[in-house]
């Protein structure tokens, strides 16, 4: 659905409004707990607050060796690599035609993923005893939350690639609940009582996690389940992102965004394709509600993040790399490429809220808006002239 949202870019939500208009009197650009005034801080609260700001970029597809095999790759960043993103990790997996990430679950997160190339089927079952199989092509997503068992395989003759995301930056890809480890496991008399199969067959099973396995090419349509009489779960996994986003155009680049209004089943996560032209900025702003992690598909940029007592920090990003903006932190982006700079950007709340350093300001007095940065009132009226969004 190519719908518009007015102004949900840069305009802030009711329930952000109500945020705002509750911290009467703070400095809804300072992060820290304590909100005196400088002059009253002890020397040590002091000093804390004016510690430099970490390092917020990390290379996943280059940072570590991660995982290979014949069937495919798997790269992290969880905060054993990526220390600040306490709250998101992401994975970069490829498959080749015929491999499949096996049956698992994750205990402590819920999966969210984004195809970038090729095509993938999905599996899942829910708690209530209900089954999903899904195929997913470029552009659409998957949701599956925390303890689900779930499946990817690779769909076709072609290698495939996507991101995940996990609604826990503690969370690792290669600390999952996988059927192979967990059956291997258990004793062999105990999985043929518990499947009425033989124990010699368990007695000669590898005693470790396949974690990507190689079998036949998946072809379409899907095939029935072993007992196709378990009923199909109602609970949509797929959504068509690139096709049906609410979409928004700038002037400068574009954004398409899915929550949990157009996505109920994804209730962790906010998930948005925005796309910055060259020499573009996406304008001065902040999310009150929710830690912002980013993944660039294509281009380079620059990611400057403001975090109160004078902490400014600018970091340059390209392809392949991620960043990760704490919450009620300020921060723009700026395309310093030749090329489109497309990313895929995740937050971690399951509706999207934005405070616009151009709309706080319109939305003052004139007078005090030029009394605050010694400008003319002329000045401070022009304000409104300029465009929010990306530009």
């Amino acid at each position: 659905m190519e719908t518009t949202r007015r102004g949900f870019l840069s305009a802030a939500s009711l329930s952000a409004v109500g945020i705002a208009a509750a911290a009467t009197g703070i400095n809804m650009l300072t992060p820290e707990k304590t909100q005196a005034s400088p002059k009253k801080m002890g020397k040590a609260t002091l000093a804390k607050a004016q510690e430099p700001l970490e390092d917020f970029v990390y290379d996943i597809e280059n940072g570590s060796e991660g995982y290979k095999s014949e069937g495919g790759t798997a790269k992290e960043a969880t905060v054993e690599e990526f220390p600040v993103s306490q709250s998101i990790a992401g994975v970069s997996m490829h498959l080749q035609p015929g491999a499949f990430r096996e049956m698992h679950w994750h205990s402590i997160a819920a999966e969210w993923a984004y195809i970038l190339e090729g095509q993938v089927r999905t599996t899942v079952i829910t708690p209530d005893g209900t089954t999903s199989t899904d195929d997913f092509e470029k552009g659409d997503i998957w949701y599956f939350p925390k303890g689900h068992g779930h499946m990817l395989q690779c769909l076709g003759n072609k290698p495939c690639h996507f991101l995940l995301g996990f609604d826990s930056g503690h969370f690792s890809e290669f600390g999952t609940f996988s059927i192979t480890d967990w059956v291997s496991h258990v004793s062999p008399e105990i999985m043929a009582r518990n499947t009425g199969l033989p124990a010699s067959f368990f007695a000669k099973l590898p005693k470790k996690e396949l974690y990507i396995g190689v079998g036949k090419i998946a072809v379409e349509p899907r095939p029935k389940n072993i007992n196709p009489a378990i009923p199909y779960s109602n609970s949509a996994h797929k959504f068509r992102m690139a096709k049906d986003g609410v979409y928004q155009q700038f002037k400068g680049g574009s954004v398409k965004m899915v929550s949990s209004l157009e996505f109920p089943i994804q209730q962790t996560i906010t998930s948005m394709l925005m796309e910055i032209e060259p020499g573009a900025i996406r304008e001065l702003h902040w999310h009150p509600n929710a830690d912002e992690w980013q993944y660039v598909i294509e281009g380079k940029g620059e990611v400057s993040i403001f975090g109160s007592h004078g902490r400014v920090k600018t970091m340059p990003y390209s392809k392949g790399m991620v960043a990760f903006i704490k919450q009620g932190y300020g921060h723009f982006i700026e395309n310093t490429g030749t090329e489109t700079l497309k990313l895929i950007v995740l937050f971690n709340s399951p509706v999207y809220q934005s405070l616009s350093l151009n709309d706080w300001l319109n939305s003052n007095p004139p007078q005090l808006v030029a009394d605050h940065f010694g400008m003319s009132l002329e000045q401070a009226a022009s304000l409104i002239n300029h465009k929010d969004g990306i530009y």
